[in-house]
């Protein structure tokens, strides 16, 4: 396999584009991730589909970009995955007014299955998506079969209004995209990293229906979450971004998912949260850490080395792979100026072989360790890590 790293800038147009010839195959898989300001300039990706016709090109709005070892902006951030051996394969579908998530995701899954999938990089619209059973519809398909499934919710900066994914150099709204590697040289690996701080006692969700929680203790959900925050209450929700929610199903699970929240109701005093929150799970409060989301960040890639490692071999970090990186707008803006570091740090942990791409997402989706079904994560760093190595290899790490 042979990677590509190229940029769209708004002011420097294509910035080390590859020439046509070089990508354009059907082993050839182009991730683009797109400025949302890009929705009124739909030639530029139009454009870039012209220029790879036979190449699978897929990608979606961000809250930023992640480009090699930094964040960017208003950019069409790209990374080629040029295989040697393995194939791919697309799915999408639309969702509709019902909220049918999960048979989306069942449907995306159904299309993909097959013998030697090896891996799956899902890319969702950001607002209209339940992340949570987006995944379960995936996972009710793959079942035990230990198919790892990454990528996230698409962005919009800040604001929360209009996200789309892109398929072919087409924008599609209320979509979502599958696609799946295929081959038995590929080594895929995951992991999902936090790094906020708990606070408060672990209390009970009373009362909820999916993603929205009324009751929390038996109160009113947003009196309580307004009672933690204090002077952070005026600038609700934005402030939630800064203070999630981590939840479990009970007291011996040791699952633990972050929700971020995206809206309150001041009428029924309900917080709504990115993902569903299962009435009468243990939830607790959590808080910034600036150091500790950085080394969350670290760790993740921590463990993708260290899987290499012991799998492949360490002589295998010098090996060429992609690394697709997919990291909470509630990260971004917590870190602020210190964003790159988060990107920094992965960077340097998986060593200049690895060329890293992805975006800051409205929700993260990846196992919660190796070999386990796919999640919708909060606030979380999530990487999938993609080899194709020698087939001795391969088949030793299978």
């Amino acid at each position: 396999m042979k990677t590509y790293q190229f940029q769209f800038q708004s002011k420097k147009g294509w910035v080390h584009r590859p020439a046509k010839e070089t990508l354009n195959h059907e082993r050839c898989l182009i991730l683009a991730f797109c400025s949302p300001l890009f929705r009124d300039d739909a030639q530029s990706l139009k454009n870039l589909q012209q220029e790879y016709p036979k190449a699978l090109v897929v990608g979606c709005s961000t809250s930023g970009e992640i480009y090699r070892d930094h964040v960017a902006d208003l950019s069409i951030s790209c990374l080629a995955l040029d295989f040697e051996s393995s194939r791919i394969k697309h799915s999408v579908h639309t969702f509709d007014a019902n909220g049918n998530s999960q048979e989306v995701g069942a449907k995306i899954a159904k299309d993909l299955l097959g013998p030697d999938l090896r891996g799956v990089i899902l890319l969702s619209d950001g607002l209209v998506a339940n992340g949570s059973e987006l995944a379960q519809g995936m996972n009710s398909i793959f079942g035990k079969a230990g198919v790892p499934i990454a990528g996230g919710l698409a962005g919009d900066g800040n604001h929360f209004k209009n996200t789309w994914i892109m398929v072919n150099g087409e924008m599609k709204a209320q979509s979502a995209v599958g696609v799946g590697l295929y081959g038995q040289d590929l080594f895929i690996s995951t992991s999902s990293r936090g790094g906020w701080d708990i606070f408060g006692p672990e209390r009970v969700i009373t009362k909820s229906t999916k993603n929205v929680v009324f009751e929390i203790d038996g109160r009113p959900a947003l009196d309580l979450y307004k009672e933690y925050l204090g002077d952070k209450a005026q600038e609700l929700p934005a402030s939630g971004l800064l203070f999630p929610i981590q939840i479990r199903n009970d007291a011996n699970d040791n699952r633990r998912l972050v929700r971020t929240i995206l809206a309150v109701d001041e009428k029924d005093k309900s917080l709504v949260f990115a993902g569903n929150v299962p009435q009468n799970c243990l939830a607790q409060f959590m808080m910034a850490n600036f150091d500790r989301v950085i080394d969350g960040a670290a760790s993740a890639s921590d463990q993708i080395r260290s899987r290499i490692e012991r799998e492949l071999g360490k002589e295998s970090l010098q090996s060429t792979s992609a690394c697709l990186a997919v990291s909470c707008v509630g990260r971004r803006l917590v870190l602020g100026a210190r964003t790159d570091e988060e990107i920094e740090a992965i960077a340097q942990s998986l060593g200049p072989s690895a060329s890293l791409i992805g975006f800051y997402s409205y929700g993260e989706l990846a196992p919660t360790m190796q070999g386990a079904p796919c999640d919708l994560h909060n606030q979380s760093m999530t990487l999938m890590n993609i080899f194709e190595v020698q087939k001795e290899s391969a088949k030793k790490a299978a």
